[in-house]
């Protein structure tokens, strides 16, 4: 267990996370076809040579993902009930094979559950960028924190 307790969390507080990692073909290629999209610009280079970015775009949802993976080790591992939600969604830059993501997460509200004393909500903003500086990915996610059980160190 490496994640934060509910306790932990307080409004403001930047984790920069330690992980940093570069996207594949193969990551692209496995997700966009896992997920059922046959969308041209993920997986025809002849295509996406025509168009505005002259080559592949990687899947915006394995970019989420990746993005919201990256955090877990830091924030949520071993300390989280369950996510609740994604939300503020945004991809202000396109991610292309062999750029590089790192990412940071601001903890931008926390309050007590209501119906659950032993938990409490944690929105947690995360924000990935390339390794041009550049925000490629933005988004906000609920999760359902455990409160610091009262035998842990």
């Amino acid at each position: 267990m490496s994640g934060l307790w509910f306790e932990e969390l307080t409004v403001g507080m930047v984790v920069t996370h330690a992980i940093h990692r570069t996207v594949t073909e193969t990551d692209n290629v496995l997700f966009t076809t896992m997920s059922m999209n046959p969308a041209p610009m993920h997986l025809d280079h002849e295509h996406a040579a025509a168009s505005e970015f002259g080559r592949p775009l990687v899947n915006s949802m394995f970019t989420i993902a990746l993005v919201v993976g990256i955090s877990v080790p830091e924030l949520t591992l071993g300390t989280i009930v369950a996510q609740l939600g994604l939300d503020a969604v945004s991809f202000p830059a396109p991610v292309f094979v062999g750029d590089t993501l790192r990412v940071e997460s601001e903890v931008v509200q926390v309050r007590a559950s209501r119906s659950r004393p032993s938990a409490g909500l944690v929105v947690f903003e995360h924000r990935a960028h390339n390794q041009r500086d550049e925000l490629v990915c933005k988004a906000r996610r609920t999760g359902l924190m455990h409160r610091r059980p009262a035998d842990a160190h």
